[in-house]
């Protein structure tokens, strides 16, 4: 699975080649502006406003997973600083995401993981309340399990099912080869009011 590719085609031409499922309903904060991330899924669902969990998961990243981190109600709880961002760093996780909050935003972005969030607070979380690791969360109003693809841009974040990642790789990069043409001819002055046939429409509806 090439991972860097869907992070390079991003968020809205995997979630268009999909059939339109597996949009993460934003709003999103990109604590690193211009970043994008691909990866498997490695799921955390916290207590609600509490972070224990997220120093557990540690020990599992694997190079290349995106930490998802889920609590019952997003809320402005910091679940990720700096120092949980540099252990994900280390252990090389491709990026961060979280249905909460993270603080320490400019070390965050000067550690350079992609991380995203529902809010910047400073508000801590408690660490008390065991939850699970590598189980089905869900984020965004979709259902995200272990392994699932998930690719995150500037867009906001989509998640495939691990079982139709290479489907939708191949159904993006025809999407992508697609409108590459379609640039070129815009380019050259054509409008796509007639490429795409919409002005019969609207004329024939007057």
């Amino acid at each position: 699975m090439d991972t860097q590719e869907l992070a390079r085609l991003g968020v809205a031409t995997v979630y268009e080649a999909a059939g339109r499922t597996g949009l993460l309903e934003g709003p999103w904060i990109q604590v690193i502006p211009g970043s994008r991330a691909a990866g498997p899924a490695r799921t955390v669902r916290c207590g609600q406003d509490d972070n224990l969990m997220v120093h557990a998961a540690m020990e599992r990243v694997r190079p290349g997973d995106v930490l998802v981190l889920a609590m019952p109600r997003p809320a402005p709880v910091a679940l990720v600083g700096e120092l949980l961002a540099l252990q994900a760093k280390v252990r090389g996780a491709a990026g961060i995401l979280v249905e909460g909050a993270v603080r320490d935003l400019e070390e965050l972005r000067s550690l350079g993981l992609p991380i995203w969030a529902r809010f910047v607070s400073v508000r801590g979380a408690g660490k008390s309340v065991v939850g699970a690791l590598d189980e089905p969360v869900v984020v965004g109003g979709a259902t995200i399990s272990p392994g699932d693809l998930v690719v995150l841009d500037a867009d906001g974040a989509v998640v495939v099912a691990a079982d139709r990642v290479c489907g939708v790789l191949e159904a993006a990069r025809a999407r992508a080869a697609r409108e590459q043409a379609l640039r070129a001819q815009l380019e050259r002055g054509a409008l796509t009011y007639d490429l795409h046939g919409l002005r019969s429409h609207v004329e024939e509806s007057r």
